[in-house]
């Protein structure tokens, strides 16, 4: 039989790569990595709780919406909130569903000093389908996937569909992930950071469950990434990446996977995707340390609610620029007591006006 997918090659599954193609990347995203990380630690212990809030959050969403499953980010937040121990007051509560899944993230980066073994992947995927259900259809749990049908993915509409990869055979299954669990486990002199890439890559293609493949590689990716990291804490969020990057993500797990054992063009999208992951959690860790410092500035200066409910949105990505009909229309206020309270601000020394006049006048923050 011809050798079309990159585990029908003999080679299978000694993977090669390019490192002078790697090289400055990888240091690239190491450098980066070693300052979020130092960033971080010297955070005050309640802005590091809401970073790891916010970044668990995301990437718990995030990573589900990759495979069209959305979740309410606020039972997600709460769920988190109360497997780590911070306070929940005034988030929902969350279902079987959600709170499964985020137990299944945590564990990944709370535990990742502990091997990935067989029944922790068992454990994590019923996890992920507690009613044995995927959509309508009844799937095997906690368990490799079974059947003689082949596991394809697939594209286009009946009769026009375009195979875009086809798994390993179920039988094969055992043998298969008893040589990526080994690997997984095993000590080589590798970097970390291309080990999570590796990882993430071989689960995906090996794709030993019924469902739920993609969601659990990103998150033995985050395992991974935590081990890189050297500390249980997550400040970034590869899966946002990815979900950002979605097109490109499927276009070059496709090519690789289709490719020989080379994959150093697997090695290069994932550093890439994770540069980016990293620049845009350095940004808004900026944010939250301006915005700390901001209200460690004005902590003396009294506010109503609707003061204190505009200044934290303007905190927060604000669409366009703020007016008094703007603020009447959010806080729901007159367009006079708006203005008072915009007036007020300023006096405070809390907003400053911008250029313009009359209908035009807008406001921004003092930062």
């Amino acid at each position: 039989m011809r050798a079309i997918y990159i585990w029908q090659q003999h080679e299978w599954p000694n993977f090669i790569w390019d490192d002078k193609k790697l090289s400055y990347k990888l240091g690239r995203v190491r450098s980066l990595q070693g300052k979020l990380v130092g960033r971080m630690s010297a955070l005050g212990f309640d802005l590091k709780n809401a970073a790891i809030l916010d970044t668990l959050t995301v990437d718990i969403t995030k990573s589900s919406e990759i495979e069209g499953v959305i979740l309410n980010s606020d039972q997600v937040r709460s769920s988190v909130a109360r497997h780590l121990g911070m306070e929940t007051e005034g988030l929902p509560e969350a279902d079987r569903y959600v709170d499964g899944v985020v137990q299944v993230m945590i564990d990944a980066s709370q535990n990742y000093v502990q091997p990935l073994t067989e029944e922790r992947l068992f454990n994590w995927h019923a996890a992920l389908f507690p009613t044995g259900r995927s959509g309508m259809y009844k799937i095997t749990v906690a368990n490799w996937r079974r059947g003689s049908e082949p596991m394809q993915v697939v594209s286009g509409a009946m009769g026009k569909e375009k195979i875009h990869y086809q798994a390993p055979s179920s039988d094969s299954l055992p043998y298969q992930m008893k040589l990526f669990l080994e690997w997984a486990n095993d000590t080589q002199k590798i970097d970390p950071v291309l080990k999570a890439a590796i990882v993430h890559l071989w689960f995906v293609t090996v794709h030993p469950f019924d469902d739920g493949n993609g969601r659990l590689s990103r998150t033995i990716t985050d395992l991974f990434l935590a081990r890189a990291d050297e500390m249980p804490h997550r400040f970034y969020s590869m899966s946002a990446e990815i979900r950002k990057q979605r097109k490109g993500y499927y276009e070059v797990l496709e090519r690789t996977q289709k490719g020989g054992v080379d994959i150093t063009i697997w090695l290069v999208w994932f550093l890439d995707c994770l540069e980016a992951a990293l620049l845009d959690t350095e940004k808004s860790i900026s944010t939250v340390l301006r915005k700390a410092a901001f209200w460690d500035k004005y902590r003396l200066v009294s506010m109503n609610g609707r003061q204190l409910k505009m200044v934290n949105l303007l905190w927060e990505d604000f669409d366009g620029k703020l007016t008094s009909s703007k603020w009447g229309k959010i806080a729901k206020c007159s367009a006079d007591t708006a203005l008072r309270d915009i007036q007020d601000l300023v006096a405070k020394g809390v907003l400053h006006k911008m250029e313009g006049g009359g209908r035009s006048t807008n406001y921004e923050l003092m930062r």
